[in-house]
Parts: structure tokens; sequence; C-alpha cells
């Protein structure tokens, strides 16, 4: 546990350094914020201690440059002249917590104490992304992907709708999310909805929640995908398979910004981005009835096609390389070399399951081909 103590009066930083090493912890200390900052920005503390009546660089100004450098370090304000507001502000702008002068032995280890807890909740959240969508990316250099990645990069920092097209196993709900990722929602949260796995009388409920006693078993009150997503982003995949009474209440979302839960008729405002993902030709669907035009024109502000695996051939070589090594983290099989026969054998089958059926294929040789992946592997086993 690593300790930063910022406070100007020696006598302050001295006493709590010899408290706090006492009591088994790693302190260091810093007598204004200029020091503070270089020190945050070459080292890292699990706890800060931060005065904010400081000369120079006060308190609230040290606070206000480590959240927009975004440290994970938990930073309680430390104050002889504090009131309510103070500490509110303080609260606001991203403090874990406050404490008036004179410090208090007993609150100050209860609040490392909490704060501890805070951070490792952080890390461990941390952690927990990046097993789960770290390992989720675009992978390859074929013209067609780079086409994908560029329009990512010019839409993902705008809050227009999204209409992400192309077949089933192609990617499309990765690039979604690294529209999300990308944007200036990424900090709040991200809401897949596969409407296609939702039978068609509960997908209202589960768009848009409902109150209780509103149906048979709705037991309690339960808040939507619309309300979860506020502040953030609404992953809308298959969207072609969603019922039209469902189309209606989404569109009605997209113009006003509210909705209301089934059972209820009180309006609730919601500031989502919508992203939209399916693999049918929905002007086809259009024309047969099965689609809202005005929705279809609402979500496909930008249009985003997401080439099969059989149009970026070229990317085949790179992607085994990638599925070996996550297959290898993920499970612990030793990742295996392929053959340059083995790898244009892959290359020339015509993957109609895209990049799915691809990583199925390579985890598939991984555990029952050679110690190197030969031609006669994949004429086994695909």
């Amino acid at each position: 546990m690593k300790i930063l103590i910022i406070d100007d009066e020696r006598f302050i930083r001295n006493s709590l350094k010899e408290i706090l090493g006492d009591e088994g912890y790693d302190v260091d200390t810093a007598e204004d914020g200029k020091t503070a900052l270089e020190m945050v920005s070459s080292g890292r503390y699990d706890v800060i201690f931060c005065d904010i009546k400081m000369p120079g660089m006060d308190g609230i100004e040290v606070l206000d440059k480590m959240m927009s450098e975004g440290i994970d370090s938990a930073v309680v304000m430390i104050s002889g002249h504090g009131d309510i507001d103070t500490a509110v502000e303080c609260i606001k702008k991203g403090a874990f917590d406050f404490i008036q002068k004179p410090l208090d032995l007993n609150r100050i280890l209860i609040t490392i104490k909490n704060a501890t807890e805070k951070v490792s909740l952080v890390k461990e959240t941390r952690m927990l992304k990046k097993k789960v969508y770290g390992g989720k990316k675009m992978i390859g250099e074929s013209k067609a992907i780079n086409m994908v990645r560029d329009m990512v990069a010019k839409v993902a920092a705008t809050d227009a709708r999204v209409l992400i097209t192309g077949p089933n196993g192609s990617g499309k709900e990765l690039v979604a999310r690294s529209l999300h990722e990308q944007s200036n929602r990424a900090s709040a949260p991200y809401v897949e909805v596969n409407c296609a796995a939702i039978p068609s009388e509960l997908i209202e409920s589960e768009l848009f929640g409902h109150e209780k006693g509103a149906f048979t078993s709705a037991i309690k009150q339960h808040k939507g995908k619309f309300e979860s997503a506020d502040g953030g982003t609404l992953f809308l995949d298959e969207i072609g398979d969603m019922s039209l009474s469902a189309q209606a209440k989404v569109l009605r979302v997209l113009q006003e910004k509210k909705l209301s839960r089934v059972g209820s008729d009180k309006d609730i405002e919601v500031d989502v981005r919508v992203i939209a993902a399916t693999n049918k030709d929905l002007m086809a669907e259009i024309a047969k009835g099965n689609f809202r035009e005005d929705l279809y024109h609402r979500l496909s502000v930008i249009v985003i096609k997401v080439p099969s695996l059989d149009e970026r051939k070229e990317d085949i070589p790179l992607l085994i390389d990638y599925f070996s090594k996550q297959i290898f983290a993920e499970g612990g099989l030793p990742p295996k070399a392929f053959s340059s026969e083995a790898v244009a054998a892959l290359q020339q089958k015509s993957w109609t399951g895209n990049i799915r059926e691809l990583r199925n294929v390579v985890e598939r040789l991984t555990i029952l081909g050679d110690d190197s992946i030969t031609l006669q592997n994949v004429k086994d086993y695909l």
C-alpha cells in the first residue's frame, strides 16, 4: 500500500508519514502541488491525501489535474478551513473523501481502509473488462477492414446513430463496442440487446421496463435497457427481428428522448446513443411490411458495412495468429504454428460462418492437430 501526503506544513507531512509508516504503509510526501503532480505522474499511489490551502497551486487545482489525467488513486482532501460547500465541491470533482483538520488518526485509518477497497474494486473491474473485452478487437490490415476502422474513427466522437450491416459472425458487435469505447460516452454504460434472442412478447418489457403488476409475471418494477444505458450507448443487435410494436416505441424514444414503462403512462427522459446492427436487408424487409421505413431512416444516419471473411481473405494469417494466442491465454493450450500450406488451405476455403467459424476451426486444429499444424491436419479436421 503506497500513500502520498501533499501538504505545505512540514509538521503535518512528517507526522502523518511517521504514524502511517508505523502502521506498515509506504509513505511519500510533497510540499506543494507541482511537486506532487510530478510524483503522481512517475509513480503509482493507492491513496493520496491532499491539503486544500497551499501556496501556488491549491488542492482543488491539484485534484482537477489528477482527475483530468485519469489517475486510479483514491484522493482524500484535507483542510483546516473546510465547510459543507467545499466538501461537496471536492466530492463532485472526484475526491474519495474530505477530512477536516485537526486530523483524527482513527478517521484517517478508516478512510485508508475504505479507499483501499475502492482502489481494489477499480483494478478488479479493469481486469475483468480487459478479460471480457480486451481479446475482442478488429484484426486485419486489408483494405476492407481498414475502411471500417476509418469510419469508426470519424463517427465515434459524435452522437450520430449508426446502423451496422453485415453477415452473421463478421464482427458487427466489435464495431459497435469500438464506437462506444472511442466515444465521449466511453465511461458510461454500454448495454447490448440481442433482439432476435428475446421473445416478441417480452421485447418491450426488456427495452422499456415495466411496472409491478403490468402483466401476470410482473411481480416487481423492472428497469429496461434504455434506462440502464442512460448517458451511454445502447447496442440493438439483430434489429431486423424486432416486432413492429416495439419498433414504434423505439422510434418514439429516438424522436422525443422519452419512454414509458409497460403499465405506466409516466414519461422518463433518457439520453442514449443507439447503435443498431442487422444481417438482413432492411429495405427488403420494409417492402415486405416487416420493418418501419421511418425507423430505418432514424437509425441509419451513418451506415457501416462490415465485410464478410471471404471479402478479406488476406487477413486470415493475422487472424489465425491472433486466435492461437487468444486460445492459449484463455485455456492454457500451447499456441501452435501453422505451416504455410495449412494457412493457404484455410485461405482457399469459403467461410460462410465468417470470423466466428474461423476461430472455431483454429481452436479445433489447436486441440487435435500436430505440434505444428500441417496441411494434412486441415484436411483431417476442417
